[in-house]
């Protein structure tokens, strides 16, 4: 059934471009001691998301144009229909588990869960404990209502909003919910059935992100695009000779040797861009910006900057931090160096605290050691928005 003001079911729900339980199963199945999942879905959709797990999990072609296998399990699965009650289709799984000492049972409307949270329950059971189950405390007062009208207010000392996965003893749990069904008790929970054969229910710290998908609202949390931090090296050359005066940080070095280059020469901001375009995926300046083209003669690496800086922000890349590295035996870049990252904050809207500038020789080795060219690198820390596809 779906959610009150929900379109279909909320399990279902896409989100980064696959439905809530696949992003509960991919979080799961990244906690080692897991070892395999049940997926129960109501009997008339069940043959439909048994194909999707397989097309999500890469194991048939599937149906999708230019459909590609989505952060596969790298774990057994299988489905099975579920029952009437949340209380039946838990039932119906434990009757196709195989053997095992415990297990994890989750609501795949909760897509936030961490494989941290699955450890520490599945530690609890390993200490002892019949079922364990994570909570948090509750912090509005609660009141109970009988006919319209305050009967009591219990301690809220005492009250815990509890969530899932719930891990239990598989014996245990099985025990439970046979004597549930032989004499008719319905639970909301599956930490109910033990608590009623007299079982101690251990409960451990929740998440606060472990957020149910309940009603409308609930999908704002579902908006905000997830950053996840990223990293660009970029690295470029010039040779030393008759041509461009140079620049290093978009900064002139005054009696410094020239440059042989199509642009204006500026290695240290053209290792900077090939960073930048790493953190995107984008490519490189060499075939964003060739040296064939005869519009780039001499011009101002500072503007081909400013594109490089524009197509990183369209593909969801921000800026943390900048460091850089300037290689040659002459000229000497120390006494350039704070100038140079002061330029840089400027041209890469970064406070001067992220951004870090040295210089390094080759002890005489290699070309730059020959005194024949600089070469500068860099290194960008960024955030990037992140998705599934």
């Amino acid at each position: 059934m779906a959610a009150a003001g929900l379109p279909r079911p909320k399990q279902f729900l896409e989100w980064r471009g696959v439905p809530l339980y696949w992003h509960s199963a991919r979080t799961l199945s990244r906690c080692a001691r897991v070892a395999g999942i049940i997926f129960v879905f109501p009997e008339d959709c069940l043959a439909e998301e048994e194909v999707r797990i397989q097309q999500l999990d890469g194991l048939t072609a599937g149906a999708t144009p230019g459909f590609r296998p989505v952060l596969p399990l790298g774990l057994p699965w299988k489905a099975v229909a579920g029952g009437p009650l949340r209380q039946d289709s838990v039932f119906n799984a434990l009757q196709a588990l195989p053997a095992c000492e415990y297990l994890l049972i989750h609501d795949a409307a909760r897509p936030f869960v961490s494989a941290a949270l699955a450890a520490r329950l599945i530690d609890t059971l390993e200490q002892g404990a019949a079922g364990v189950i994570p909570g948090r405390p509750v912090h509005d007062t609660i009141k109970q209502v009988r006919d319209g009208q305050v009967a009591a207010t219990p301690d809220r000392q005492d009250l815990y909003a509890v969530q899932t996965p719930q891990a239990f003893r598989l014996d245990l749990l099985r025990a439970a919910h046979a004597q549930a069904r032989t004499e008719g008790w319905i639970a909301t929970d599956d930490a109910g059935l033990l608590e009623r054969l007299g079982h101690a229910v251990r409960i451990i710290p929740g998440e606060a992100a472990n957020r149910k998908i309940t009603c409308p609202e609930d999908l704002d949390f579902l908006l905000p695009p997830e950053r996840l931090a990223c990293s660009g090296y970029g690295y470029d050359v010039h040779r030393y000779g008759s041509g461009r005066p140079m620049k290093l940080g978009g900064v002139p070095i005054p009696g410094a040797p020239e440059l042989v280059a199509h642009s204006d020469g500026d290695v240290l901001l053209h290792a900077l861009m090939d960073a930048i375009l790493a953190c995107a995926c984008r490519g490189d300046i060499g075939r964003l910006f060739p040296d064939s083209d005869p519009k780039l003669e001499n011009i101002n690496s500072a503007v081909l900057l400013d594109e490089t800086l524009r197509i990183a922000a369209a593909a969801g890349v921000e800026l943390v931090q900048a460091d850089c590295t300037i290689i040659a035996e002459l000229p000497r870049i120390a006494p350039h160096s704070q100038a140079i990252r002061r330029n840089l904050s400027r041209l890469l809207a970064l406070d001067e605290n992220h951004i870090n500038v040295k210089a390094t020789t080759e002890e005489g080795l290699g070309f730059t050691g020959a005194r024949e060219g600089i070469k500068a690198v860099a290194l960008v820390s960024a955030l990037r928005n992140a998705a599934i596809v």
